[in-house]
């Protein structure tokens, strides 16, 4: 299956004017001005196949906004080959953006002073939508992201939650098939979250939609993609499976019991002593070298359970171990 996006050795780098403090120094600035260059992404290379839905992940500073900014067509990269739907995304830009979508979080593609409505129907005319596949969609994703109660509402007036949902509608009228996602969750509350997040796993299993989601809300990630890639300092540290990382960087599991019976001493061969609060313990272990099958298997041998649960730790906990340690990744 051909790649919908191919990027080879993608890199960027910014030209920065040194400030230096005082009178003086902004004199000489203006006289002799000096700058550095700050690298936002360096050799970033990926594929991202027609229905893929991948997660983009990095700190502030990593350059995921960057490589989002040059595959929506809005920068041009210092070097590399990027290719998107066949073409480049900046020298062909006017065609190119017929067929993608974006949600950038920080801010709108809606019109500030006009209705919700007014700002969507606008769209029909200038992605040249027929007006049966408009309607269709409107009305499908207006069910889907509840926009019925504010459809008369100016944008201006919107909440946050209800924005993104309507700035998701407009990225996606004119039925794109690859999208971009930057923090589309960013400062929204639970149940709006949610909503998001079932739209996004909708629209991407239903209608094939190609996705790239940056975010620093990991529950995001869990939820909806299979494959991730993590950056940091502008370079790719990681390309594969939630699996696969999980498999190698998730070490310490946890075991929660509550026995059935009171039990004096609950320890186990090969594990630390338990943590005890009456009947409940909480086993560690490293899962790599112990499998909790196995811990199981011992705990159902020696004691009577009435309930137990295996803990993973959370994916965010992963991510920055990874960073802190400088687990730089083949």
């Amino acid at each position: 299956m051909a790649e919908i996006v191919r990027v080879r050795d993608l890199r960027k780098t910014f030209r920065v004017l040194d400030r230096r403090p005082g009178l003086s120094g902004s004199l000489l600035n203006l006289v002799a001005p000096r700058h550095h260059e700050i690298r936002a992404v360096e050799g970033v290379s990926f594929d991202l196949q027609p229905g893929d839905l991948v997660g983009y992940l990095g700190p502030n500073g990593a350059g995921k906004s960057t490589t989002i900014k040059v595959l929506t067509g809005l920068l041009v990269p210092s070097g590399g080959e990027v290719r998107a739907r066949g073409m480049t995304p900046w020298a062909e830009r006017e065609r190119y953006v017929r067929g993608i979508g974006a949600v950038f979080g920080n801010r709108t593609t809606l019109w500030w002073d006009l209705p919700v409505i007014d700002s969507l129907e606008l769209l029909e005319p200038m992605y040249e939508i027929p007006r049966e596949r408009f309607t269709r969609n409107l009305k499908e994703f207006s069910e889907l992201l509840d926009l019925g109660p504010f459809l008369d509402t100016p944008v201006r007036s919107l909440s946050l939650g209800q924005r993104m949902r309507a700035d998701l509608c407009a990225a996606l009228l004119h039925e794109p098939e690859l999208v971009f996602l930057d923090e589309p969750t960013i400062g929204l509350d639970v149940v709006a979250k949610e909503a998001i997040r079932q739209f996004i796993r909708h629209v991407n299993r239903e209608r094939g939609v190609t996705m790239l989601l940056t975010t620093h809300d990991l529950s995001d990630v869990e939820r909806l993609c299979e494959r991730v890639m993590i950056l940091d300092h502008g370079r790719l540290l990681y390309d594969g499976t939630l699996l696969e990382l999980n498999a190698r960087f998730e070490s310490n599991w946890t075991l929660k019991v509550d026995f059935d019976e009171e039990y004096r001493d609950a320890s186990l061969p090969g594990l630390q002593p338990p943590l005890r609060e009456g009947r409940q313990a909480i086993y560690s272990f490293d899962h790599r070298a112990l499998p909790s099958a196995e811990v199981i298997q011992a705990l159902l041998a020696r004691f009577k359970i009435a309930d137990l649960e295996v803990r993973r730790p959370p994916l965010e906990e992963t991510i920055r171990r990874i960073y802190a340690q400088k687990l730089l990744l083949p």
